[in-house]
């Protein structure tokens, strides 16, 4: 971590964590490729980003929201109204990382992490940031449609209209929602690109890559590797 001192200093340090998790770093060398994810390890992946404690923190900051905007009347209003509010939001956390990390990923031998260009100028990060949610990579490291981010998303919008009362039903509704969340991944994906510079120039603690390099990585070699195999093992984590 970079030298931080301030105020919430595990806080930050957790925020700035988890807005880097599922990112793979540029590697040093142009030659090293990250290692590909198994069904397992997009598993681990899903339940690592549910289990963050901040998936929980953000649950209930929408739950309030959603409690002041009065949706869902039937929740009605009160600590009660407010508990099923939350208990909502945190399955719509659950279910849209469950498609989007580990089913459709899984199905499709798509790899769900993010990619950081980390180079270039401005325009071309911005790009590459934007298209992400389009294209993806396969397991093999081809490019190929993001069917998983689609999928994903109108499956995890279609259960929750089972437990969000207040939904409005159709095909326009639903459209407009699946569009909206969307557009919040691709706002995701353009914070995961230049986040290393956000943090640096607000002197926030950031894992760079010489810190996720004394990361374990996710396979441990059963005998003796080289330099060169250890480095491509430890750029493969991406947690």
């Amino acid at each position: 971590m970079d030298d931080y001192s301030g105020p919430m200093h595990r806080v930050i340090a957790r925020i700035s964590q988890r807005v880097d998790s599922a990112t793979v770093k540029p590697p040093r060398r142009h030659s090293l490729k990250p290692c590909a994810m198994d069904a397992h390890d997009k598993f681990q992946l899903f339940v690592a980003n549910t289990a963050d404690p901040l998936s929980f923190i953000g649950a209930a900051w929408n739950a309030g929201t959603a409690q002041m905007s009065h949706d869902d009347k039937a929740y009605h209003m009160g600590a009660a109204g407010y508990g099923k509010r939350y208990a909502a939001a945190v399955t719509d956390n659950v279910t849209s990382a469950f498609f989007s990390t580990f089913l459709y990923p899984s199905l499709f031998h798509q790899d769900p992490r993010y990619y950081r260009l980390g180079s270039g100028g401005a325009k071309a990060r911005l790009a590459h940031a934007l298209v992400h949610r389009f294209v993806a990579l396969s397991d093999s490291g081809n490019r190929m449609p993001n069917y998983s981010e689609w999928f994903g998303t109108v499956s995890s919008t279609a259960v929750g209209n089972l437990y969000h009362p207040g939904n409005l039903r159709g095909f326009g509704p639903s459209a407009s929602r699946v569009g909206f969340s969307v557009a919040n991944d691709v706002a995701w994906d353009v914070l995961r690109e230049f986040w290393p510079e956000v943090a640096h120039k607000l002197h926030l603690p950031f894992r760079t890559h010489e810190n996720v390099s004394q990361a374990p990585a996710i396979s441990v070699p059963t005998q003796a590797a080289t330099p060169r195999q250890n480095d491509q093992q430890l750029f493969s984590w991406s947690h």
